[in-house]
């Protein structure tokens, strides 16, 4: 792949690892691609950044601990500009710094301790249903779900509001997708997840508190007067329908 053209199509995942341990994106270069990935690596928080919107990718797989800048300033420099689905990997496990990265809009989080099994199967479940950073143009009369002023195009996974376009993570267009679906009716934290690209593994208890808090931040929604996503106590969230 060229550092300074996007990365054209030709049917193989393509992976941007940021991460300034060479050995470990080695290693993962080696198990990723003999099973259909073309892995890019980079080793630098500004460069990583940099790279992640210019190329066309279906993943990015950031390191929360890089020179330059940290991956919560390279995510936050991503996010900004694109909704490719990123998983990051750091060796700081705990639950602030996990909150923290899917506030700013990780999709999901995998500490270094991981197993190549299980960054397969996580790296395969943010990108299942996701599409590239870049899109391609779509054809006509896709599959579209209206409710209000909320549009989203489940074909193209193009979601906007009162016209205007949403950035979403593929995470969140899900999220969105599950409880426009059932609008007027309640979703535990359970289905929604249940719910989210048949998901592979386990998500802890408050990430879709999390996701649903930027939902609301990117629709203008307030949680106290919601003119979109109401929260029910020990129930779970409902999308407010607005026939009634």
């Amino acid at each position: 792949m060229s550092a300074d053209a996007p990365s054209p199509p030709d049917g193989r995942t393509h992976v941007l690892v940021i991460d300034d341990d060479r050995k470990l994106c080695g290693l993962i270069r080696d198990y990723l691609e003999p099973m259909g990935y073309a892995v890019e690596m980079v080793h630098t928080g500004p460069e990583g950044a940099e790279r992640a919107v210019t190329g066309l990718w279906h993943a990015v797989i950031l390191d929360l601990m890089l020179p330059g800048c940290d991956g919560f300033e390279v995510l936050r420099r991503i996010r900004a500009k694109s909704a490719v689905p990123i998983l990051m990997l750091t060796a700081r496990g705990e639950e602030a710094d996990r909150i923290v990265g899917l506030e700013i809009g990780a999709d999901d989080y995998l500490p270094k301790t991981f197993s190549t099994r299980e960054l397969l199967a996580r790296l395969r479940a943010v990108t299942r249903r996701a599409t590239l950073s870049q899109t391609t143009p779509q054809e006509p009369a896709a599959k579209e779900l209206v409710v209000g002023a909320v549009r989203l195009n489940l074909d193209a996974r193009i979601a906007t509001l009162n016209n205007a376009p949403l950035l979403l993570t593929p995470v969140e267009f899900d999220i969105l997708t599950a409880l426009m679906k059932s609008r007027g009716r309640i979703r535990s934290r359970e289905a929604l997840i249940e719910s989210l690209r048949d998901r592979e593994y386990e998500v802890f208890d408050r990430s879709i508190d999390v996701h649903i808090a930027a939902l609301r931040k990117k629709l203008g929604d307030d949680a106290h007067e919601p003119r979109f996503i109401r929260t029910v106590r020990s129930a779970g969230y409902l999308f407010i329908n607005p026939e009634g």
